[in-house]
C-alpha cells in the first residue's frame, strides 16, 4: 500500500520527474480494515494495474472510528467504498455522494441463530435480542424488520436490538440470541468455533430478497463535472476490476497480498484465503455497472424505513462504467 510521504520529498520527486509526466493521484478510503473484502483494490495496487493506467493510488484502511462518508466530505479521499444505504443517507444529509461503480452484485450479510434458541423463522424473533452493527451497517436490518412488521424498540411483540461488536462474541457469550455476520468474515469465525448449517438457523439477506447494495464506489458529485477526473475514475475502475478478476483466479496469491499490505499484522493467511473465496462469490469482475433493479429495491427499502425521506436524484451515474 502506498504511503503518504513527506512534503519535501514529494516536491523533490515532482521536480525530478517533471509535472507533465506525473501520474494522476487518487486516494481511496476503504470501508473497513485491510482485508480481502477489498482484495481487488489491494491486488491492483500490488500487481501494478494502477501504474499501468497512469494512476498514483493511495489506499487508506478504515476501522470502527472511521466513516468513509465523513472522510470524503472533509477532503481526505477522492473515492470511497461504502454501502449504498450509508451513502444515500449521507447524501440526504448534505454529502453529495454519487455511485460510479458497483463491483459487489450480491449482499454478504446474514443473521445467524444457534439451534438451541429455537428460532426457525422471523415469526420467532419477538422477545429475542438480535445483534446488529451500526455506523451505517444497521440500515439493511431495520429495512428487513420494517418489511416484516417487527418492532425494534424492545416492546412487547418486538425485538431488542444489541449494538453488536464486529465479531461473534455476542453469540458466544450469550449477549444476543442471533447475530449479524458477513459470509466472508464473521461466518468463517462461527465455522471455526464449531457452528455450521447443522446447528444454526441462517437468514441470508440475498436469499430473502433483502439484499441492499453493499460495497460500491462513490465520489463527490462536483468532481464529475471535471472531464479529467472522470477519465481518472474510469481508469481506476478498469484497473480495480482487473484486480478483482486476478484475485478470483489466484486466491492464494491474493490472500498473501492482503496479509502483506496489512500494516497492523492482524490479518492471517488462512482467514484471508477464506475471505477471498467468499468475496469472489459476490463480485462480478466482468461487470462494474450498477444494476438498476437492485438500486430501485435498495432505495425503496430506505424510503419505506424512512432512512431517507425523498427519492434521490442524481445519486448514481454510468458515465464512468460506460467508458470501460
Amino acid at each position: 500500500m502506498k504511503k503518504i510521504i513527506g512534503g519535501l520529498l514529494v516536491s523533490a520527486l515532482a521536480l525530478s520527474a517533471g509535472s507533465a509526466f506525473a501520474a494522476d493521484a487518487l486516494t481511496l478510503q476503504l470501508k473497513w480494515v485491510t482485508q480481502a473484502q477489498f482484495a481487488g483494490y489491494l491486488v491492483a495496487e500490488s500487481k501494478g494495474f494502477y501504474d499501468a493506467e497512469d494512476l498514483d493510488i493511495t489506499i487508506l484502511p478504515g476501522g470502527p472510528n472511521i466513516a468513509p462518508e465523513q472522510v470524503i466530505a472533509g477532503g481526505g479521499a477522492d473515492i470511497i467504498v461504502t454501502w449504498m444505504a450509508a451513502g444515500m443517507a449521507a447524501r440526504e444529509s448534505g454529502v453529495p455522494l454519487v455511485n460510479i461503480a458497483q463491483p459487489f452484485k450480491k449482499s454478504g450479510l446474514m443473521m445467524i441463530c444457534p439451534a438451541e434458541k429455537e428460532i426457525k423463522t422471523v415469526a420467532d424473533f419477538p422477545g429475542h435480542t438480535l445483534g446488529v452493527w451500526f455506523f451505517g451497517n444497521e440500515y439493511p436490518f431495520f429495512a428487513w424488520m420494517n418489511k416484516e412488521g417487527v418492532a425494534t424498540d424492545g416492546s412487547a411483540g418486538g425485538v431488542t436490538v444489541l449494538q453488536q461488536s464486529f465479531d461473534i462474541q455476542p453469540m458466544i457469550q450469550g449477549q444476543a440470541d442471533c447475530i449479524s455476520v458477513m459470509t466472508y468474515n464473521e461466518y468463517g469465525q462461527a465455522l471455526d468455533a464449531g457452528y455450521g448449517p447443522e446447528n444454526l438457523t441462517i437468514f441470508n439477506y440475498t436469499d430473502m430478497g433483502n439484499d441492499l447494495l453493499e460495497d460500491g464506489l462513490y465520489v463527490l458529485e462536483d468532481s464529475l463535472k471535471d472531464p479529467a477526473k472522470v477519465d481518472a475514475y474510469t481508469r481506476f475502475v478498469r484497473a480495480s476490476m482487473k484486480g478483482w478478476a486476478y484475485a478470483a483466479a489466484n486466491p492464494e496469491e491474493a490472500a498473501q497480498i492482503v496479509v502483506d499490505m496489512d500494516d497492523t499484522g492482524a490479518a492471517t493467511l488462512e482467514h484471508q484465503l477464506y475471505m477471498t473465496g467468499e468475496v469472489a462469490k459476490l463480485v462480478d469482475p466482468a461487470d462494474a455497472k450498477l444494476d438498476p433493479a437492485t438500486y430501485e429495491r435498495t432505495v425503496k427499502a430506505l424510503l419505506d424505513q424512512k432512512i431517507i425521506k425523498a427519492e434521490p436524484v442524481g445519486a448514481f451515474t454510468s458515465v464512468v462504467t460506460d467508458g470501460l
